[in-house]
């Protein structure tokens, strides 16, 4: 869609209006009562000011991307993309309130949800195009990094929205006929491991030939029974554990090799306590050394092959871009959750997912555009306050140190947090 520079100067003013606005956060209890209640009218009045208020947060974080990274055509394809569906949806902003407006708002929601189907793997491939240039040096990997937490945390916030909204008023059926919208009030945790697991060792019996077992394991703290159930996004969890299995079983086979046909199982341990909903998920891959645990949450690293652009079918099907991890991260901390890893080296990994046992505390986590926002994409590296011995004569080192000012350590790139 090609706009003209009269609607451009348009959009940038409509930006900077909403821009000002902090978003709303909701708590699953609030999605759940609020779709209960099913009041279209009222579901249209406040996304069609909440739907550009999260828009326009990320859309001005775009804009501070660094240059190089900005001229990247793929990156450019998902800027045009949010500038039209930010225009579709401010159309509406001083809309009459009848049927015909409800009606086209929901085809329009339908439309944008269905136009950004796959600006993950556009903006994976525009991250990907910088890397092969070759112009990344820190200061950008940093940023980047920063950026793509929040921008995957806001596009998973605003899919939400849209689904809600879609699912109750669109006509759309998802099956389930307890569910509202896409929340499941009774979700039976055991019974998404179990098809995560299924499909994940679909996809590894493909590739290997063979896969390991599952073993589950459930305690609940507060009742004597053998389920443990969640008001959650059911799809939520299963891309997390997902990913988790894809990674595990593919740890497994792997470091055990072909030589055996008993692969040690991986065991998922279901616990229901007072405050927390965790899922700790057990392998016997061999584990990660610790240098590498802080590069599995990065957007620039992978241990798996890049996919191919050329449809090649060589490629390891239980791996991709390597955005897994950090985006199944970002699933768990929307809702006020984490995921966590704990390694050991020669032996296996433990993947721990954290849910908010209770709907009223499971509150979104979203980005806010702001000075403080804003500062973090121009302010330089901060220079190492740590000293670090990797060889030679410590004290030599110390006395070189301690004549020398400003020095500056290489700085590694951490998963920031949204």
């Amino acid at each position: 869609m090609k706009l003209t520079k009269k609607c451009m100067g348009n959009i940038t003013k409509m930006l900077d209006f909403y821009s000002q606005f902090n978003p709303s956060p909701l708590s699953i209890k609030q999605f759940i009562d609020f779709g209960l209640s099913a009041c279209e009218r009222k579901s249209f009045i406040f996304l069609r000011k909440e739907l550009p208020v999260r828009l326009a947060n990320i859309m001005k974080e775009i804009h501070l991307l660094p240059d190089n990274l900005l001229r990247m055509p793929s990156v450019g394809i998902v800027n045009n993309l949010y500038v039209t569906s930010f225009e579709e949806i401010i159309h509406f902003e001083k809309a009459e309130v009848c049927e015909t407006t409800l009606d086209k708002f929901c085809q329009a929601l339908i439309k944008i949800r269905n136009r950004h189907t796959d600006v993950v793997q556009t903006m994976a491939q525009g991250v990907l195009e910088l890397k092969e240039s070759h112009d990344v040096d820190a200061q950008t990997e940093y940023s980047i990094q920063y950026f793509l937490d929040r921008f995957f945390m806001s596009r998973i916030s605003i899919r939400m929205l849209i689904n809600q909204h879609t699912l109750l008023f669109g006509g759309v059926l998802n099956g389930h006929s307890r569910h509202v919208g896409g929340i499941d009030p009774s979700c039976d945790v055991v019974s998404v491991v179990k098809d995560a697991y299924e499909n994940a060792r679909f996809l590894c019996d493909q590739y290997y030939l063979a896969s390991p077992e599952l073993i589950v394991k459930l305690h609940n703290e507060l009742e004597n029974n053998n389920e443990v159930r969640i008001v959650y996004v059911p799809s939520h969890l299963y891309h997390m554990l997902f990913e988790l299995f894809k990674n595990s079983m593919r740890a497994v086979m792997e470091y055990h090799g072909s030589e055996t046909d008993n692969y040690p199982p991986v065991e998922v341990t279901v616990v229901r306590g007072k405050e927390d909903i965790c899922l700790k998920m057990s392998d016997r891959g061999g584990g990660i050394p610790r240098s590498q645990m802080d590069h599995l949450f990065k957007y620039m690293y992978s241990t798996a092959p890049q996919p191919s652009l050329s449809g090649d079918t060589h490629t390891v099907p239980l791996a991709g871009y390597g955005y897994g991890l950090p985006l199944s991260r970002l699933y768990a901390r929307y809702f006020h959750g984490d995921i966590v890893l704990l390694s050991c080296e020669g032996y296996g990994t433990d993947a721990v997912i954290y849910l908010k046992a209770l709907s009223n505390e499971a509150n979104e986590l979203l980005p806010v555009f702001n000075k403080t926002s804003s500062k973090f994409y121009r302010t330089p590296l901060p220079t190492a306050d740590w000293s670090s011995q990797v060889g030679g004569n410590m004290a030599a080192r110390q006395l070189r140190m301690s004549s020398t000012q400003g020095h500056r350590l290489p700085h590694g790139l951490e998963a920031s947090h949204c």
